[in-house]
């Protein structure tokens, strides 16, 4: 018969929680795992747990700088193994970083293979490549069996890894550090070693303010080097607050070529910018002639960065031509910082650059002060030994008896010579050899010298003094090693006044390449435009039953400044304007000008400049250059005009005018003060002069000293004494001086 068996049922456990209430504690326990376990580096050390674990395994494998590499699948095999339980990508992806000296101010990893490079190419797999640690990396490890940090139990608790690095190198602002959190974020620029030591020294002196930090630290050091373009200013105000932007341009230089021209040698690039791209952009913006100066690049870099800008022609500017550049692609780039870091390795924080090497510092007084325990401890259990050997020496017979006769000597000897239990245990454990009279001397010297040295430990434990003392020789140290005349130590970033470049202003202008042409606008509004200045006018064609309008002479980066009989003035680039073959274009499909309104004047743009418009019912008003500029083809409408009033004109005013003319079409000539006329942006303007018939035929200001000229026959004349056509504003004038032209217009 069948045995019973009484089988308990598990009945489920269920938690009774609201949905918001859970989803807010996953994800804060998920949100604190991102930023403390993946994103952010620790201020004291500079190292999320993937790179501690990386440089920890290294140094378990005995990959010291002076020892034969091993592969890195290896390395990585055993951070994922015991330390770092996700894919080999990610470590190795680090790992890759750590050795690439265009991403790392200051290598910690010494590959042997492919490992990337500054085109963007990844490296070689894991199974080609190996790895060991550099002299850098060293430091980091440095006392690290000696107590100076904690230990943690593993995730699988087989092991224990470091809570955090002993950091005797400033690897945190040394290398920078990135990196995107739950609700936070991290990007902190690498700086120059030597630097750093000199403000650290500064500050063990006494108080540094930002302003003096900058005298020390004038800015990043990127390992890719470049031109730092900030102000002392800027970099003060991102030093004291752990938040700023630094803009950095890449390095260049004119190289001169037979026959005068010259072409554009780049020799570093922006950080963390890819050649092969930047190469993509440049070559993009001469396909689109986004950069018409610029006509070709070329990338001729070896193991030096070296990319060749060819410009259009050995007249442009190489100046603005790489301004146009560094606008225009990643040859100027902006790295936004923010020190964000994890305060003690528990709290996220945004420090300023001085707490951030005053936490290092902190930090190697806490090092300091462990390690000189543990020795301290060292020397103790030490003293005490040879304390029982130097026991031993003087009753080496008596000791030899004990042990040959006794059958448990080790509490005989404790007990005959008040030797503690480790003294006895190293007495039993002393070689024959070991008792010569010669070993008593040396045992006795170094009993001498480690009483000695734990007397300095003692006073180092217990002086705060004598620990910063210390820690200023271990900076001086560094600042010598890493100093600014060593290659590694070298200053690679440019930073000062002359790395500013000026600000060019109307640069979207400039980018158009120069090129004298002369304007042609026939009566009927067809334009176009012909290379070179010097056209003969009398060869200038038009259309059956059209006529000359306007000629004049510009350039091709000018802007034309058009003037409609509606009021409205319209801009056309003269870059923009059609070829000078045929007839060219009507206007119309270039501006909305209405079909009922004609071109009345044009002129090239001078913002400087200021002028007078007006109506054919002698209505105007001042306005300036800069007003009248339009940005669409609607135009801007600067003259108000109805009913059956038309736009007649503008006219500039010449600085030093202080005086109008006006003639009207019934042959009557007025004079009057500039002043008379208001200065406005838009409107219907003031009444220039009074007519029973027809209306305003030209206008123009001059200075009462000089006389006012006008043409005569084929030239010009000046009439000196005009007092009898001076009056006022909307006066109707007088008949004007003999010989003055039929036209009605002064020039």
């Amino acid at each position: 018969m069948a045995k019973k068996t009484n089988t308990k049922q598990i009945e489920p456990k269920i938690v009774d929680e609201g949905i918001n209430k859970i989803l807010s504690e996953r994800y804060l326990s998920y949100a604190l795992s991102t930023i403390m376990s993946r994103s952010l580096p620790d201020v004291r050390d500079g190292f999320k747990p993937v790179h501690r674990r990386i440089l920890f395994a290294m140094s378990q494998l005995s990959l010291a700088p002076t020892t034969p590499p091993k592969k890195s699948a290896r390395v990585v095999g055993d951070v994922i193994g015991k330390y770092h339980p996700h894919g080999d990508t990610s470590v190795y992806d680090a790992l890759v970083r750590l050795a690439q000296d265009f991403s790392v101010r200051y290598p910690l990893v010494d590959g042997q293979g492919n490992f990337g490079n500054i085109d963007g190419d990844n490296a070689a797999a894991m199974r080609y490549t190996e790895a060991r640690m550099t002299a850098v990396a060293q430091l980091m490890l440095e006392g690290i069996d000696e107590n100076a940090v904690d230990f943690r139990p593993t995730y699988d608790g087989s092991e224990s890894e470091p809570i955090v690095m002993p950091g005797g190198f400033p690897n945190l602002l040394a290398n920078g550090s990135s990196g995107i959190a739950v609700g936070m974020a991290t990007n902190i620029p690498p700086f120059n070693v030597a630097e750093m030591c000199e403000a650290m020294l500064a500050m063990l002196e006494g108080e540094v303010s930002d302003k003096e930090l900058v005298r020390y630290i004038p800015g990043p050091d990127f390992p890719t080097g470049g031109i730092l373009a900030e102000s002392k200013e800027s970099i003060a105000e991102s030093y004291r607050t752990g938040k700023g932007s630094f803009r950095l341009r890449a390095r260049w230089e004119k190289e001169e070529l037979k026959g005068g021209s010259y072409q554009i040698i780049v020799t570093e690039i922006p950080y963390q910018v890819q050649k092969s791209k930047l190469i993509e952009r440049l070559a993009e913006l001469i396909t689109n002639k986004k950069v018409p100066l610029l006509d070709d690049v070329r990338d001729e870099s070896t193991e030096d960065v070296r990319i060749v800008l060819v410009p259009k022609s050995r007249n442009v500017e190489a100046e603005l031509l790489m301004e146009i550049l560094f606008r225009n692609s990643d040859l100027e780039t902006k790295f936004s910082m923010n020190m964000n870091v994890l305060d003690g390795g528990l709290v996220p924080k945004v420090m300023p650059l001085r707490d951030v090497l005053q936490s290092w510092l902190n930090h190697q007084q806490e090092v300091l002060v462990r390690r000189s325990q543990y020795r301290l401890d060292k020397v103790i259990h030490r003293l005490e030994v040879l304390a029982g050997y130097l026991i031993v020496y003087l009753n080496i017979d008596e000791v030899i008896k004990i042990i040959r006769n006794s059958d448990e000597p080790k509490p005989a000897l404790m007990k005959k010579f008040g030797l503690t239990e480790i003294q006895a245990e190293a007495v039993l454990n002393i070689r024959l050899r070991s008792l010569a009279k010669l070993e008593e001397i040396e045992i006795r010297k170094e009993h001498d010298k480690l009483t000695e040295e734990k007397d300095q430990l003692e006073k180092l434990i217990k002086s705060e003094a004598r620990q910063w003392t210390a820690i200023k020789k271990q900076v001086g140290n560094l600042q010598t090693m890493f100093g600014k005349n060593t290659p590694l130590g070298k200053r690679r970033t440019l930073v000062g006044k002359a790395a500013i470049a000026p600000v060019i202003e109307n640069l979207e202008e400039m980018m158009t390449e120069k090129e004298p042409i002369t304007v042609i606008c026939s009566a009927k509004g067809w334009i176009r435009a012909m290379k070179g200045h010097g056209v003969d006018r009398k060869e200038l064609k038009y259309k059956d039953g059209d006529r000359e309008g306007f000629v004049f002479e510009a350039m091709t980066n000018d802007k034309i400044v058009l003037f409609g009989s509606n009021g409205v003035f319209y801009t056309i680039g003269g870059d923009k304007l059609p070829p000078g073959r045929g007839f060219g274009e009507p206007v119309r499909l270039m501006v909305d000008l209405p079909n009922d309104s004609d071109i009345v004047e044009m002129a090239i743009y001078n913002a400087e400049a200021k002028l007078i418009v007006a109506s054919d019912a002698g209505k105007g008003f001042v306005v300036k250059m800069a007003d009248v500029l339009a940005q669409t083809k609607k135009g801007k409408q600067v003259l108000n005009v109805d009913g059956k009033d038309e736009a007649r004109l503008f006219r500039f005013v010449n600085e030093g005018d202080d005086h109008v003319a006006v003639m009207g079409k019934n042959r009557k000539m007025l004079v009057f003060k500039l002043d008379q006329l208001p200065e406005m942006a838009r409107g219907k303007g003031v009444a220039l002069q009074k007519y029973k018939d027809g209306g305003l035929s030209d206008v123009k200001t001059f200075n009462l000293k000089s006389g006012l000229s006008f043409k005569y026959g084929t030239g010009e004349t000046t009439v000196g004494n005009i007092k009898e056509w001076i009056g006022n504003r909307a006066d109707a004038g007088k008949l004007p001086p003999n010989g003055f032209p039929k036209s009605n217009k002064f020039a």
